[in-house]
């Protein structure tokens, strides 16, 4: 159970991405967490997906998140937003969910920002 609004430890997770910090990062992954990016569940477990966070640092010191809209239903959380860095690919409009338990973000997933995925999270 949260004890906490959801939306907080989201911001804060996104806080830890963009300065980078994977300790205090890591601190806020519960054990079972997954990293999902589109459809496919990339990384899964608090090492496997802290880990993941630390290498993708190191590829892209750059990167951050902006958020422009976060709305919570229960412990999900819904982001609509864009990432700045480098990378082209990684840059532009994303949206992002999360599951958050226990004041811990127990998935965290990255989504293209169209129209059929703004539809399927109830975005309009």
């Amino acid at each position: 159970m949260n004890t906490r609004d959801p939306k907080l430890t989201v911001l804060q997770f996104n806080e830890y991405i963009n300065n980078q910090d994977a300790d205090e990062l890591g601190k806020l992954l519960s054990e079972g967490t997954k990293l999902v990016e589109g459809e496919e569940t990339t990384k899964t477990g608090k090492a496997e997906v802290e880990i993941s966070w630390i290498e993708f640092f190191k590829l892209v010191p750059d990167y951050r998140n902006h958020f422009t809209r976060i709305e919570s239903k229960g412990d999900r959380v819904v982001v609509i937003g864009f990432s700045t860095c480098s990378n082209e690919l990684l840059a532009g409009p994303a949206l992002w969910t999360a599951s958050v338990k226990d004041d811990l973000i127990d998935e965290w997933r990255i989504l293209e920002d169209t129209r059929e995925n703004r539809a399927s999270l109830g975005i309009n």
